[in-house]
């Protein structure tokens, strides 16, 4: 999704504002842009979404702590752009693209997914930010690969290896939840309660930890005692809270049932776990729940055996692939 059809260089060359921005934070960076290299950023700063009016405030502020600030910028974010408008459930306030433009004082502003942004940027992943976590893992980059991740809601996109459209974006996130097992569809049953369209990222991101740890307590008649996403985790990683605990255990299980749906969905060769949710409860998908549900295919298990998955520990994918979606288009447009 982008304010114009092609993007257009700025006032200093391939010198551009990148940004990555979630419900939560906001990471803006510059980007410089040559041919045949990957970005090479700098300047990185992060930004609490809650503290400004506005995304051009973060942008202006931004570029209120450079010397020369850039007139082109392009932004990562969680949505969907109908026209001049960004559809998000997630960001404190509204996004105008027109608006943004004009009141960060930019000549140009494109806004593309934020997991299309994490998709462009696997290519220049660095090996050693990948874990591996199922299939063979030791050859090169596989296609398509799915590019999947919690965070404060869940994105998911596919990227192919070249061609005119290197990334297709999707909002797998709003996509109905589906139960694999007795557990999970007692949890569902709770959420139909409560909404008529169950989505994935009502479980499957950090808001959904908070929808599925409590609807745990019910089930297993105990009076919750966390209230945020963060002492939830920390809870669980110190064990000594067994609700906490399983909460975290079938979070990464049904994340990993998603990732083997999608998987078989759109025949991908490879998956990519990104997304900070992600990062946090690591030691949580890689004890084997996530690798025990993505398999738990039937007659498609075979095939996923062969999949390789790995997840990434690199938090500045939004920003590199903002960089690298200005680069191609760049080239596409010249």
């Amino acid at each position: 999704m982008s304010s114009a059809p092609a993007p257009r260089p700025g006032l200093h060359g391939d010198t551009l504002i990148v940004a990555d921005v979630g419900g939560t934070y906001a990471r803006l960076a510059l980007a410089d842009v040559s041919a045949g290299q990957p970005p090479r950023i700098s300047a990185l700063r992060r930004y609490a979404c809650a503290e400004f009016p506005s995304l051009a405030a973060i942008l202006a502020g931004f570029s209120a702590t450079l010397a020369t600030p850039p007139s082109t910028a392009v932004v990562a974010i969680a949505g969907l752009l109908e026209g001049d408008h960004l559809v998000n459930t997630n960001l404190p306030w509204d996004v105008s693209v027109d608006a943004t433009r004009r009141d960060a004082q930019l000549a140009t502003l494109e806004l593309i997914n934020d997991f299309e942004a994490v998709a462009y940027a696997i290519p220049h992943v660095a090996p050693d930010t990948l874990v591996a976590m199922n299939g063979d893992t030791r050859g090169d980059g596989r296609w398509p690969a799915l590019v999947l991740g919690p965070g404060t809601g869940l994105g998911g996109a596919l990227r192919f290896e070249a061609g005119s459209r290197a990334v297709l974006a999707s909002e797998a996130g709003h996509a109905a939840l589906g139960a694999g097992t007795a557990l999970e569809l007692q949890v569902l049953a709770q959420m139909l309660q409560r909404w008529e369209h169950v989505d994935n990222e009502r479980i499957l991101s950090g808001s959904g930890l908070m929808n599925l740890y409590p609807s745990l307590c019910a089930i297993r008649g105990v009076t919750p005692r966390w209230s945020s996403p963060e002492a939830l985790i920390a809870a669980a990683h110190a064990g000594d809270d067994a609700l906490a605990v399983e909460t975290l255990e079938v979070f990464c299980g049904w994340l990993g049932s998603l990732a083997g749906d999608l998987a078989v969905t759109f025949g991908a060769r490879s998956v990519y776990l990104a997304g900070g949710i992600s990062s946090h409860v690591a030691r949580f998908l890689d004890d084997g729940h996530f690798r025990t549900r993505f398999l738990a295919k039937g007659v498609m298990r075979r095939v996923l055996e062969q999949v390789p998955v790995w997840r990434v520990e690199h938090g500045e994918l939004g920003v590199i692939g903002a960089a690298v979606w200005y680069a191609e288009h760049r080239r596409a447009a010249a």
